[in-house]
């Protein structure tokens, strides 16, 4: 299975962070899936990729040209593509991917997460989206769905396209046993 990961780049965050990429990283390569992320070799990116090599899976970068002249691209990916911007590259990752784990992240974690959660409002993607929430994370932005549902900005019935976990071992295993949620209509009469 292909499973796309978005998370930070920054090497600055907390070492638990990096440790539940490291840990997300090895159950991927473990289980021999691959993984499709962003192409980098920094933050909790490169974690994750040399996690998954050093346990023998496959890893599939997507990186910007920018970005790429940056020198910030991990090298060793298996494959890595260089896309002309970012739009390129997330619309690449999102059609690649078969799975989607989201970990701690910045501003760009969230604007793939938004757009990956829109998709799957829609119907336009069927797949497994989980977020691990590391140190509480995701809380805030779970509290945040919860006032979009309260308040008819969203179906409540979207709580159960995105599965917020305490962990990659419980992310994976919601990944492994999937199965495509009965969406309803978005708009409301």
């Amino acid at each position: 299975m292909k499973i796309c990961v978005f998370c930070s780049s920054s090497d600055a965050v907390d070492p638990a962070y990096f440790a539940a990429a490291t840990e997300m990283g090895a159950l991927i390569g473990m289980e021999g899936h691959t993984l499709v992320y962003g192409g980098g070799k920094v933050g909790m990116m490169g974690a994750v990729a040399r996690a998954v090599h050093g346990n023998g899976g496959r890893v599939i970068g997507i990186i910007p040209d920018f970005m790429h002249r940056k020198a910030v691209a991990y090298e060793k990916c298996d494959e890595l593509t260089i896309t002309a911007d970012m739009r390129e590259r997330k619309a690449m990752m999102m059609g690649t991917s078969e799975a989607f784990v989201a970990l701690p992240g910045g501003f760009g974690t969230l604007e793939e997460l938004s757009e990956l959660i829109t998709q799957l409002q829609f119907g336009i993607l069927v797949r497994p989206l989980v977020l691990v929430n590391t140190l509480g994370f995701f809380d805030p932005l779970a509290a945040v769905f919860e006032k979009f549902y309260r308040e008819k900005f969203a179906k409540p019935e979207m709580a159960s396209v995105l599965a917020l976990v305490p962990d990659p071992a419980e992310a994976m295993r919601r990944i492994g046993g999937f199965e495509p949620p009965r969406l309803v209509s978005k708009w409301f009469a």
